[in-house]
Order: C-alpha cells, then sequence, then structure tokens
C-alpha cells in the first residue's frame, strides 16, 4: 500500500492500487562450456559478443561448478594459448564478478542422468539440466548430440553464434 498527498491542506491518502515493487525473477541461466568461456574471455570471438554483453549486464546469468572453474584453470595452465596473450587477472575477474557457481550436481536412479559420450561434457550436461539452465553454449558434438533430449527437459543445447536475446515480448 503506498501513500501519497492529495493536496497540501489534505492528509495522506492510501493508494491501494499503486503497484507494489515485487521479487524479481532470476534472468535464464546458462552454462558456457569451457570452449565457450574461452571464445568469449580469450579469443574475444565475436559471435560471444551479444552473450557476454547479457552476462556483463545481468540479463542472463552464467552458471558454472568448481569443477569447471578448475577445468578452465588447466587449460589456461597448459600453455596452448600463450600465442593469443590470455591476460589471466582480467579472464578471472571476470569469472568472479559474473559466474554464479553452482553445487556439482547429483542425480540418483539409473534414469536420473543423461548421458555424454564424452565424460569430460558430462559436467556441463549435468549443470545444464539440474540448474535450470535455459542454454548450454558448446561446438562439441558429444553435447550437440544430446541437444534433443535435454530440450525435453527446457535447456537449448545450441553452438555460440545460435544464441540470441529472449524476446521480452514473448
Amino acid at each position: 500500500m503506498l501513500l501519497r498527498q492529495t493536496s497540501q491542506d489534505q492528509p495522506l491518502a492510501r493508494d491501494d492500487n499503486a503497484a507494489m515493487p515485487g521479487p524479481q525473477p532470476a534472468p535464464p541461466a546458462v552454462v558456457l562450456d569451457t570452449n565457450a568461456v574461452l571464445d568469449w574471455l580469450v579469443f574475444r570471438n565475436p559471435e560471444l559478443e551479444s552473450l557476454g554483453a547479457a552476462i556483463v549486464r545481468g540479463d542472463v546469468r552464467w552458471i558454472a561448478t568448481a569443477w569447471m572453474r578448475a577445468e578452465l584453470a588447466h587449460v589456461l595452465d597448459r600453455g596452448h594459448l600463450d600465442a593469443w596473450q590470455p591476460e589471466l587477472p582480467g579472464i578471472w575477474a571476470q569469472w568472479e564478478r559474473h559466474c554464479a557457481q553452482q553445487p556439482t550436481p547429483t542425480f540418483t536412479g539409473p534414469s536420473g542422468r543423461l548421458r555424454c559420450s564424452d565424460p569430460d561434457d558430462q559436467p556441463f550436461i549435468d549443470l545444464a539440466r539440474a540448474g535450470g539452465a535455459r542454454w548450454l553454449i558448446s561446438r562439441d558434438r558429444a553435447v550437440l548430440k544430446l541437444a534433443r533430449r535435454l530440450r525435453e527437459h527446457g535447456v537449448a543445447v545450441i553452438p555460440p553464434g545460435a544464441w540470441r536475446p529472449l524476446d521480452p515480448t514473448a
């Protein structure tokens, strides 16, 4: 209920029809596989420009696990990317600022988990499904093969260039 002054001489009146701010829904979540993170933060791939901007603005919530952070650190530390001169403090600052770290999901029962043919990609599949992600961004064939099955769980598995912001009028 909001109170408003009707005039200088009149007391405050109740305005029961005024919109009360309520809890805002969380922005949709996205899972980026390691190569998508590298494309965005190291290679500055233009295919990830709009997604990166949406993450930075808070329109999209980037989620990952501690394992995914360790995987990225391992890839960055191997030295294969030295020619691109990754700016490590900036990469980790982006991670800390924009990534919402989630617990590692666990599934029980034989039908609880969608199996990926590449065990290194399994954590991305599991988090996308358990974390309620709207998108899983990957170029990996093993991940893309699960697109139809993940779509049944509300997750769109797409390569970086296919991501588009949600239409707010839809």
